[in-house]
């Protein structure tokens, strides 16, 4: 039997969603490596990940203190050679910080903290995070932030849209005020990504976002929305797809 892909999931003081991802990457099949925010070795992994939660408790900025910890020496370095790293939510305002990642994640323009299941449109299935899904494919994924509005100069909003490097959009709502719906985006080598809902939330049969249904009245219905139970595991196939590009 090969040995599985080692993915590192690194755990900040603050961080909340570390054990949720060390069990994404177990269901895709991988090995999941702690790595600790004061550690200078990266053990030998093939991908690192960077949860959710309030790294240092979201003080100066979200993610500044995390992007300047002993951890993110390595995983800047193993990037920018082409290591897969993914950040979620928190994890994606340390890329931010880090400048993996262009812009910058601010206040929700509504100024309250959401949590909800989010429908996202698959703009770039061509990263190391989304070889496993299909463009203009929606997926579901839970979303909680307060700090989600993904902003940047408009001349950067441009370029990541010309060079297709917007990965994620925001679908039916946006939820955060974030520019041109974005929910994720990539660098131009495409093994970095960061997005601010959590797949992470979404890889287990009956614990995931909430399925609904509308009855179409096209079709007879009353255009209600049934819902059903929590069985949406869209988010899955991101820790699939980094599994898959390692093994080639």
């Amino acid at each position: 039997m090969s040995p599985k892909v080692k993915i590192g999931v690194v755990t900040f003081p603050g961080t909340l969603d570390d054990q949720d991802a060390a069990r994404a990457v177990r269901l895709a099949g991988g090995e999941p490596v702690r790595l600790w925010h004061k550690d200078t070795d990266l053990q030998g992994v093939g991908a690192v990940i960077l949860p959710g939660g309030f790294s240092y408790g979201d003080y100066l900025r979200c993610g500044a203190i995390a992007a300047v910890s002993a951890i993110m020496g390595p995983i800047v370095d193993a990037a920018r050679t082409g290591m897969p790293v993914l950040g979620i939510c928190n994890g994606f305002q340390v890329l931010c910080e880090s400048h993996l990642l262009e812009g910058a994640l601010i206040r929700n323009t509504h100024q309250k903290f959401i949590c909800r299941d989010q429908t996202l449109r698959v703009e770039n299935a061509d990263t190391a995070w989304t070889s496993s899904l299909t463009q203009g494919q929606t997926i579901t994924g839970p979303l909680k932030n307060g700090e989600g509005c993904f902003q940047a100069d408009a001349d950067t909003i441009k370029r990541l849209e010309d060079e297709g490097r917007v990965v994620f959009r925001y679908v039916d709502v946006n939820p955060n005020g974030s520019a041109h719906d974005i929910a994720g985006i990539t660098n131009k080598q495409g093994n970095v990504v960061g997005l601010m809902p959590h797949p992470e939330h979404a890889v287990e049969s009956g614990f995931g976002p909430v399925r609904r249904a509308q009855r179409s009245k096209s079709f007879g219905g009353d255009g209600s929305v049934e819902v059903s139970g929590h069985g949406g595991t869209d988010g899955l196939a991101l820790f699939a797809s980094a599994i898959n590009t390692l093994v080639g």
